[in-house]
């Protein structure tokens, strides 16, 4: 009985081992996969080249003491709004005071002389040249007391402009001359905030040929409002304009100097920090493809087309410029070729395929969220 068991179940095993090898060999084999594809088309877009730059107020205003004195009182504090003609130190004069004492009693002395040689000359009594020395020295009195009251009258420290208090390195009580080697503090006007960034010679040599004019001034003239990206990322809301830039390269960096201007009337941006001003380029007839459609291979950068049997052939390409989610090509591609845009790491060259028209990805500002910590970084944005 036992027997009989075991050999039906040796036979059962067989019948299975069996019909999974004949559902093997009855299995169709693979056809080709299908790939999203893309038809190359030429169109219009913007691209923007970023330029690291450091932010400065319009004015940027250090305030120095004229005269040697200890800070007596301060009148403002950092950070602070101030006003043209608002009062901002007081240096002790105690000394200067008592030299314009002595100041104005000489003017006294010299004016009771000239008034007692009056009426002598006008009785002839004396000659009028004793009047005249007199009326000198008064001169020289009243010169040397509106000199020590001047000097006395630069104690008080008043805001040349209107803008923002600075860092405060001196307290009250501190001793500060013309001389010294920190200001006061410094007075930044912020209503216009100024932009400097630097291009090197090659840069240089194509915003040159970018834009039209037979002078630098005429060619920043023509170029569109520049943008500028704050730390964070987000892209500040005011546009901007070039409006220098160094006609002599720096021998010792090999740069020009540029200067961009942007209004400021929410106090958002502060002399001392930085940003990245984006300067738009037009580019006509561009071709753009998908980054996911690019893959390196030996430090060349290619591409998959699509030939007429649906095979598929790699291509090196050189691209101009990215985007989000876009590479410019200037070199490789043609308009009508098509070439796959997604997968490519499963394909190899004389692999056919099922191309399957994939939906134009849309092209937009980079993501406000990345800021180049490099000095320059070019973006795309298409035009539809």
């Amino acid at each position: 009985m036992r027997k009989t068991i075991i050999l039906s179940a040796i036979a059962a095993l067989t019948i299975l081992a069996s019909c999974g090898k004949k559902q093997e060999q009855q299995a169709p084999p693979q056809g080709p996969m299908p790939f999203p594809v893309q038809t190359v088309e030429r169109q219009d877009a913007t691209t923007y080249e970023e330029y690291t730059a450091n932010l400065e107020g319009q004015q940027n205003v250090e305030i120095r003491p004229k005269v040697d004195g200890f800070i007596q009182k301060i009148y403002v504090d950092e950070g602070q709004q101030v006003r043209k003609g608002q009062l901002l130190f007081k240096l002790e004069t105690q000394t200067l005071n008592q030299d314009a004492a002595a100041a104005r009693a000489n003017v006294n002395a010299a004016q009771v002389e000239v008034d007692r040689l009056a009426p002598l000359v006008e009785r002839n009594i004396i000659s009028k040249v004793q009047l005249e020395t007199a009326k000198a020295r008064l001169a020289q009195a009243k010169a040397a007391y509106a000199s020590v009251a001047a000097t006395i009258r630069y104690g008080t420290i008043t805001s040349p402009v209107n803008g923002v208090i600075g860092t405060l390195p001196y307290k009250e009580g501190s001793l500060v001359s013309a001389n010294s080697q920190m200001p006061l503090t410094t007075v930044s006007d912020s209503k216009i905030m100024r932009a400097y960034f630097a291009m090197n010679e090659k840069q240089m040599l194509n915003f040159t040929k970018t834009f039209k004019g037979a002078t630098l001034q005429q060619k920043l003239s023509n170029v569109p409002p520049v943008s500028l990206l704050l730390v964070d990322g987000s892209e500040y809301d005011h546009k901007g304009k070039l409006e220098t830039v160094s006609g002599l390269v720096n021998e010792g960096t090999g740069t020009s100097d540029f200067r961009a201007e942007f209004a400021n009337p929410e106090a958002v941006l502060r002399s001392g920090s930085t940003g990245v001003v984006r300067i738009p380029i037009q580019r006509k007839d561009a071709i753009l493809v998908p980054q996911n459609a690019v893959f390196d291979m030996q430090g060349k950068q290619m591409v998959y087309v699509v030939q007429k049997d649906n095979t598929v052939k790699s291509k090196v390409i050189t691209t101009a410029t990215t985007s989000g989610l876009n590479f410019v090509v200037s070199e490789g591609l043609e308009a009508g070729e098509v070439i796959v845009t997604e997968g490519t790491s499963k394909l190899k060259d004389g692999m056919a395929i099922v191309p399957q028209q994939a939906a134009k990805a849309e092209t937009a500002t980079p993501a406000k969220d990345t800021v180049t910590t490099a000095t320059t970084k070019t973006t795309t944005v298409t035009k539809k």
